[in-house]
């Protein structure tokens, strides 16, 4: 398959997703009625539905989907191991216990942003700190490092519950667990997941050249420290966006990236796109599971992507096994 047709089936598949989830719910919708709501002539509550409820948070688990989906792919690159993932290096788990650990302390709005964001660069550069060796880094001893670190940020956030009170706890827990359900402005995710795409695109020469190793980018003219401490932030970024808006949804990083590289090679041309239109489809259908399989309840939005991931994860570390320091 060509890469541009594979593209356009992206796109046309990201569209389709979209529809499908802003039409489906409780209350499904005939095209016609969103139709006529969209011109302004349809029934006022219809019209209520799709903008003030539905497609906020349809937008809002594409736009979380895409930064998963973009920040998996840097975090694979600066480790150049198709395993490593926001969520199974720890730097998801990071951005969790510094947002759990503001909301205790009643901080919200950009505090919460900026003490995600400071957790996921946190655990990102413990993680390399604590796995570098003899002045390089070991994919392996990375990927073993960041497993350990979210196993001590899991049990963190473990204790931070057990101590919340009752009255926040489950709301505190569904949360962290996935939950779309309070979306109301789905641009920051949007705008995130869009500027890093695009930086992507301006990167791919030097990502291309990056993946093959840092002695190999270094002879080939590329500022190596400046692109990877690019990645270490971008990546924490979008991890911290997505945990302030989502909870730690998991695996999508790990799954979409690796896909996409089976269908169409490492050009991170094409695959930092298609990473985030899939990333982005993946979480809309996700969510849209979430609220529909056991309806008016809601499961949790973590739950529907790691029942994905999980299996493919175990399959990759079986196959990865012998390409391991």
């Amino acid at each position: 398959m060509s890469r541009p047709l594979f593209l356009i089936i992206l796109i046309c598949l990201t569209l389709g997703t979209l529809t499908i989830a802003t039409l489906i719910g409780s209350a499904s919708l005939s095209p016609a009625e969103a139709i006529s709501s969209l011109t302004g002539s349809g029934d006022p509550m219809i019209r209520e539905l799709i903008f003030e409820l539905r497609l906020p948070r349809v937008l809002t688990a594409f736009g979380t989907g895409a930064a998963l989906a973009v920040a998996g792919v840097m975090l694979q690159v600066l480790l150049r191991n198709p395993l490593a993932d926001p969520y199974i290096l720890g730097t998801s788990g990071g951005a969790a216990v510094a947002a759990l650990t503001a909301m205790t302390f009643g901080i919200a709005g950009l505090f919460l942003d900026l003490a995600a964001f400071a957790g996921a660069l946190g655990s990102t550069l413990l993680v390399f700190t604590l796995a570098r060796s003899d002045g390089s880094w070991s994919p392996g001893r990375l990927l073993l490092t960041g497993v350990v670190a979210a196993a001590g940020w899991g049990a963190l956030i473990t204790l931070i519950l057990a101590l919340s009170p009752d009255t926040n706890l489950r709301g505190m827990l569904f949360w962290l667990m996935g939950d779309f359900s309070f979306v109301t402005n789905p641009w920051p995710s949007l705008a995130v997941a869009t500027a890093a795409t695009l930086a992507g695109l301006l990167l791919a020469r030097s990502l291309n050249i990056l993946a093959t190793g840092p002695q190999q980018a270094t002879l080939m003219g590329v500022s190596v420290m400046p692109l990877r401490i690019g990645l270490y932030f971008g990546s924490s970024l979008l991890t911290a966006v997505a945990v302030t808006t989502a909870g730690t949804v998991g695996f999508v990083g790990l799954v979409i990236p690796h896909l996409i590289r089976l269908v169409t090679g490492a050009d991170h041309r094409i695959v930092v796109p298609s990473a985030a239109l899939a990333g982005g489809s993946l979480l809309v259908m996700s969510d849209l599971l979430a609220r529909t399989v056991v309806a008016p309840r809601q499961l949790p939005v973590g739950a529907i992507t790691a029942a994905i991931g999980v299996p493919l994860f175990l399959i990759l570390l079986k196959r990865s096994q012998p390409q391991q320091d």
